[in-house]
């Protein structure tokens, strides 16, 4: 059981996912256990994937070979159509044909930029994020979080991304929390967060430390308890009103 969740913003990509792995004997769940979802390939590369674990790895693998061998390279597509391939190809070596067993969020420099790509768990095609639509969830917990990420979309930026990854970041842990704390099984902390940002004149992906992500969760509850504020003053205005006088 997963839930990540993804966010494109205008200087960078943050990436986020919770740290729960359920053991699985022949359909029933027997244990849970803390995990690692998120990778950081060759310094430049964020994959974050759910669904059966031994893909994961194959897939990863595949991703840091094809980097290091300096096949990820062309425009945005070319670049995830490249992904898609490598880990379809893998998968089927050993008879894998049954769809639906793996997803991932990737992202990955291309043309100077930042970007963001889904490979959606269905068939594993590749679908890349954009100003008009650059945010996604994926896992178990994509029914909780979807909603709520819909939620600070209208209220945070309506017509375009977030401006900077500090306020991705914001957004995903508090997505996060929400979705953490309302799953009914198989999510749970402590939230791992990837960002793919310009650093020194080069795009580098880095994992948040633990002190970071504990900041940015404070904002989450400092926002939090401003609108339990803005709540008890709106029922605070709340007035009866008058009965009308009949008409003499």
């Amino acid at each position: 059981m997963t839930i990540l969740i993804g966010v494109l913003c205008k200087d960078g990509v943050v990436v986020g996912a919770d740290s729960s792995a359920t053991f699985d004997a022949g359909g029933l769940r027997t244990i849970e256990q803390p995990t690692r979802k998120i990778d950081i390939i060759n310094g430049k590369i964020i994959v974050a994937g759910t669904g059966q674990v031994g893909l994961g790895q194959r897939f990863s693998y595949q991703i840091k070979k094809a980097w290091s061998e300096n096949k990820l390279k062309g425009n945005s597509i070319e670049v995830a159509k490249t992904m898609s391939a490598l880990g379809i190809s893998d998968f089927i070596d050993t008879k894998w044909v049954e769809k639906g067993q793996y997803g991932a969020l990737v992202a990955f420099p291309a043309e100077k930029k930042s970007h963001l790509c889904e490979f959606q768990i269905r068939d594993f095609q590749p679908e890349l994020k954009t100003e008009h639509l650059w945010y996604v969830s994926v896992g178990s917990g994509q029914l909780i979080a979807d909603p709520f990420l819909g939620l600070m979309r209208r209220i945070f930026w309506p017509t375009e991304p977030p401006k900077t990854y500090q306020d991705g970041i914001f957004v995903v842990v508090w997505a996060l929390q929400h979705a953490i704390e309302l799953n009914p099984g198989g999510v749970n902390g402590p939230m791992q967060i990837a960002v793919l940002a310009q650093d020194g004149g080069d795009i580098k992906a880095r994992m948040l430390e633990e002190g970071e992500i504990t900041e940015h969760i404070d904002n989450v509850n400092g926002a939090i308890e401003h609108l339990r504020i803005y709540g008890d003053t709106l029922r605070g205005k709340k007035e009866i009103p008058d009965i009308p006088k009949p008409q003499s």
